[in-house]
């Protein structure tokens, strides 16, 4: 987690400079978002190769694979928003 103590407010910043730190933020923010669903996609893998592995036959993991797919959902809607705040940032930025 940053720590953000010390941190000037940014009314003291320069326009142009708060807009590059709000999009280098909103970056990071998309990059955790995006490592975060490259884990939940790497654990529904995990989970299905155990359950294919331990027997022959297919085994819907009902209890375990909504919540994963929930998760990456909620992550993957987040990202979007995330996304369309840093365009309408970029736009704004164009347009001064």
């Amino acid at each position: 987690m940053l720590n953000y103590t010390g941190t000037p407010p940014l009314a003291a910043i320069a326009d142009t400079d708060s807009r590059q730190l709000i999009a280098a933020e909103l970056r990071s923010l998309i990059a955790r978002i995006e490592i975060s669903m490259r884990l939940i996609d790497a654990a529904m893998e995990r989970e299905d190769d155990s359950a294919i592995a331990g027997s022959s036959e297919i085994v819907v993991l009902d209890d375990i694979t909504p919540r994963y797919a929930t998760a990456s959902a909620a992550l993957n809607a987040c990202r979007a928003e995330l996304d369309h705040a840093l365009q309408q940032l970029s736009e704004s930025g164009s347009a001064a």
